[in-house]
């Protein structure tokens, strides 16, 4: 048995950390100490991520049949497509999902990585066999109900998916991408985007229902940035530790983004004792504190982060590589 871990942990935390790994290498003691620690961290990680992706699906799939469908009612983004050909044609809402979601999965792998491309396809999947396999009540047909309670459930199940470290409406990879691509703000391109879907509602279902429909969305929008704790699109790391190197590496290296050092002291003790220490700083897509929080904690779980918003940014290395997941 205690071969068996330790293979797990040179194939999995010690074979990532050792690119020049060959399957012969012998590790001491304590290294494999510290791959157990984050194998460990790992495994916590992806269970709560299961968790969390989990209560997404199932909210947003209570949000769609147990308000939006009945009333053809929708939101903005993939999901709002979504419905949008649902109330127009006879094709079931869990084939439109994937289908309508299948480019921004493509994108995800070429703007976000690998592993969130792979998350965010299950997450997708996840909500479709729950929309074809599970019976929700109708709870009301009252269309102001309809319209904030359904944005409700759907806005939160899209806010814990991103706590997940996934998502189930490929919309905002597709407006990072085009940021990056074009230097237009995340939330400017969100904005166009949901504005053209509003205005084929209005014309297509018409004006009643395309009104309810952006009260819909409101609700969602709101749901999602309080469960996603009020993150905005990009968000400012600071970061002071002992092991500052390590955690620059990292962030370089597993995580693609550029970092600023500054040299300052941290204070500690009765005394006020002060001793010398790199302060990182960062800046991340909230799409990547789930994935930053984690490698930190492997590094050093008591290191001191600070995380704030920032509205938008220019230049450096936020909108020009791709993110490693």
């Amino acid at each position: 048995m205690r071969q068996f871990l330790k293979n797990i942990i040179i194939k999995t935390s010690l074979r990532r950390r050792d690119l020049a790994y060959m399957g012969n290498k012998t590790y001491s003691a304590f290294i494999m100490a510290k791959g157990y620690r984050d194998l460990k961290i790992t495994v916590k990680r992806l269970a709560k991520d299961i968790v969390l992706v989990s209560i997404g699906i199932f909210s947003a799939a209570f949000g769609f049949k147990g308000f939006l469908l009945t009333n053809h009612f929708i939101d903005g983004g993939a999901t709002g497509i979504s419905l949008l050909i649902s109330a127009l044609t006879s094709i079931p809402l869990y084939q439109l999902i994937i289908a309508v979601n299948i480019p921004f999965i493509i994108l995800a792998y070429n703007v976000m990585g690998r592993q969130f491309a792979i998350k965010t396809a299950l997450a997708i999947s996840g909500l479709a066999i729950v929309l074809a396999t599970v019976d929700f009540p109708n709870v009301t047909n009252d269309n102001l109900l309809v319209a904030v309670f359904g944005g409700f459930f759907l806005g939160a199940g899209i806010g814990f998916a991103i706590r997940g470290g996934a998502v189930i409406d490929g919309t905002e990879v597709l407006a990072i991408y085009i940021s990056r691509k074009f230097g237009a703000t995340i939330g400017d391109i969100i904005i166009v985007i949901n504005v053209l879907i509003f205005g084929a509602a209005a014309y297509l279902l018409g004006i009643e229902i395309a009104l309810y429909s952006m009260i819909t969305y409101l609700a969602a929008s709101k749901t999602l940035d309080f469960i996603v704790e009020g993150i905005e699109e990009y968000i400012g790391v600071t970061i002071v530790s002992s092991h500052s190197e390590e955690i620059r590496q990292m962030i370089i290296h597993e995580m693609g983004r550029g970092v600023t050092v500054y040299s300052g002291k941290r204070g500690y003790g009765k005394r006020g004792e002060t001793k010398e220490v790199d302060i990182i700083y960062t800046v991340i897509t909230r799409l990547e504190i789930n994935k930053l929080t984690t490698e930190i904690e492997k590094i050093e779980p008591t290191a001191f982060v600070v995380m704030n918003s920032v509205k938008d940014t220019r230049g450096g290395m936020i909108k020009k590589r791709p993110l490693e997941h």
